[in-house]
């Protein structure tokens, strides 16, 4: 009994030891929270570092993405930017490897817990998005997911996009905290992202000057509108990223448009492609305004255009130009699967279209004044040559003649002298013909004859081959054909003209148009490529043959010696009536 009191004794400090314990428990793990606390904010100090240190907004989105992943220990997250009408048009994921990308097919476009985020730009947390009454499921291929973090990203007071973080790791549930720092990263990313889009804006702003400015001079250099065309699409695909520009340009004498410039993706498929009255094109050039389609080979075009022939996404259309003086219409599309045009690249090419259309017609003025220079230079070498060469030439003439007369005794001497006077009478004759032809260049009213009218055709096809065709004309053209004849005739010559500048390639070309009073005659001959056999469509051929039967006529195409395509139409002229 004397033991006991002793043994109490010595068990009474274990309460306080028992406190002690419990108290450093306590405090390594608040001082492992606020570990956790430090190495939380360096790590969202590093995503906000990692997310401004790069002005590319590709690579900003990505780094804002992958930033949130690590700051909330997600296992998986996305960043849906949004487009018109509130939908989903980037979807940028981390977590998810390319195969399980493809397996599950398309990105969504906001329906679901997505859209709910979309329509209530608000944090949402969810314990099992599964069970969330909005929920609509995963597709076929989709990996599991169970946690559910959500916050909007906003710039400038405007929603941008939403950040979806899935499954923290560990089987946690995300938290206060995890929703905390994700509204701060998505607040540095707003700014990050605005940065990166004042960048872009700028950087697209000097491009759009630069090729303004190239455009300018190489009109003003004499550059033919066709290579300028060309140019515009060739600059429209750099400034915009586009996989296909095209420029089409109205078909003369038609309601059609056809293309005369392309750039990207099939581009050789669609050059020269006729655009009949009903596709988008030809909406866009009768209605001035602007058309975009998240997927253009979807639109309903009747008869077919560009994204009839390939496979077209999100693309818009714009005019060349604007109010009377459209020039043509430029499309610019992604291939399927292809990003969205943002308003700012629409706006800025809409921009430079209207700059080039301005060039064009600046070009196409000066061309005038060049033309008129021109114009009074044949007139005054006209002049000179009836007033001096021609009146020398016959006055040599009758010199001789009169010489013939004196020569009687020597036949030999007197013939010589002959053929040299009937030389000087085909020489008058030609300079007569030289003159004829330069007043005829200068009649630009239209009101003159089939000869004009021939001459006028080929002098505005030089522009689009980039060199003159030869032309040769021989018969009464003026007289013996009527004007329903020539205004076939000139159909004709202007589709073949046509067709060697924008398939043949050709660098030569000749013209001859004849007529012996009963029937009327023009061939066209090139040295191109001639006629690839592989071409099914042959409607600009057609018509050159419907236009020879209704008249009673005859069209043939044969390949030239040695290289090109030979172009005939023939048809029967009325006989003329007598009194």
């Amino acid at each position: 009994m004397t033991d006991s009191p002793a043994k109490g004794r010595k068990a009474a400090p274990a309460a306080p030891q028992l406190r002690l314990d419990e108290l450093l428990e306590g405090l390594q793990a608040q001082v492992a929270q606020v570990r956790a606390t430090r190495d939380r904010v360096h790590t969202l100090l590093d995503a906000v570092l990692a997310i401004g240190s790069d002005l590319d907004l590709d690579v900003v989105l990505r780094q804002i993405t992958e930033s949130a992943v690590s700051v909330v220990d997600a296992r998986y997250g996305a960043l849906g930017v949004l487009g018109e009408e509130g939908r989903i048009k980037r979807f940028i994921t981390v977590g998810v490897d390319e195969e399980t990308i493809k397996e599950i097919g398309p990105y969504p476009e906001g329906h679901g817990i997505l859209g709910l985020l979309i329509r209530h730009p608000e944090p949402l947390r969810l314990a099992d998005l599964g069970r969330h009454p909005d929920s609509v499921g995963f597709p076929e291929g989709h990996p599991p997911m169970t946690t559910f973090l959500g916050a909007p990203v906003r710039v400038r007071d405007k929603v941008f996009g939403n950040l979806y973080l899935t499954d923290k790791r560990g089987g946690a549930e995300f938290d206060d905290e995890d929703e905390a720092v994700l509204r701060t990263l998505g607040a540095a990313a707003g700014v990050a992202i605005d940065n990166a889009r004042l960048y872009e804006d700028t950087r697209r702003r000097e491009q759009w000057l630069a090729a303004s400015s190239e455009l300018t001079r190489s009109l003003l250099s004499g550059t033919g509108t066709g290579q300028v065309l060309q140019q515009i699409a060739v600059t429209v695909r750099a400034l915009s990223g586009a996989d296909l520009v095209t420029l089409a340009v109205p078909f003369e004498g038609t309601e059609e448009l056809v293309i005369e410039a392309a750039d990207g993706v099939g581009a050789e498929r669609v050059r020269g492609l006729v655009l009949p009255a009903t596709t988008l094109a030809a909406k866009v050039y009768h209605s001035n305004e602007r058309i975009t389609s998240g997927a253009l080979s979807d639109e309903p075009q009747a008869g077919g255009g560009s994204a009839a022939q390939i496979d077209l996404g999100p693309g818009f259309l714009l005019p060349l130009g604007g109010g009377e003086h459209v020039r043509g219409v430029l499309q610019v599309a992604n291939l399927p699967g292809g990003t969205e045009f943002s308003e700012a690249v629409m706006t800025m090419i809409d921009g430079f279209a209207d700059q080039a259309a301005l060039a064009l017609e600046i070009a196409e003025h000066r061309r005038e004044a060049e033309h008129l220079l021109v114009l009074t230079d044949r007139d005054r070498i006209a002049r000179d040559l009836h007033d001096l060469a021609i009146q020398r030439l016959f006055a040599s003439g009758l010199t001789l003649n009169s010489v013939i007369g004196r020569m009687s005794d020597r036949p030999e001497v007197a013939e010589r002298v002959q053929r040299v006077v009937d030389d000087l009478d085909d020489t008058i004759k030609t300079v007569r013909s030289t003159i004829y032809a330069l007043h005829e260049r200068d009649r630009s009213d239209g009101r003159g004859g089939l000869r004009s009218k021939l001459l006028a055709e080929t002098d505005q096809a030089t522009e689009t081959l980039g060199f003159a065709p030869a032309l040769r004309m021989t018969g009464l053209l003026d007289t013996d054909v009527p004007a329903e004849y020539a205004e076939q005739v000139l159909a004709v010559l202007r589709e073949t003209l046509s067709n060697a500048a924008r398939h043949a390639r050709a660098t030569a070309v000749d013209v001859t148009a004849e007529t012996d009073g009963t029937r009327l005659h023009l061939r066209v001959a090139d040295n191109g490529s001639g006629v690839d056999p592989a071409v099914t469509r042959r409607s600009g051929l057609d018509n050159l043959r419907r236009r020879a039967t209704d008249l009673g006529g005859t069209f043939t195409v044969a390949s030239n010696d040695p290289t090109g395509t030979v172009v005939e139409w023939t048809v029967p002229l009325r006989p003329r009536r007598t009194v």
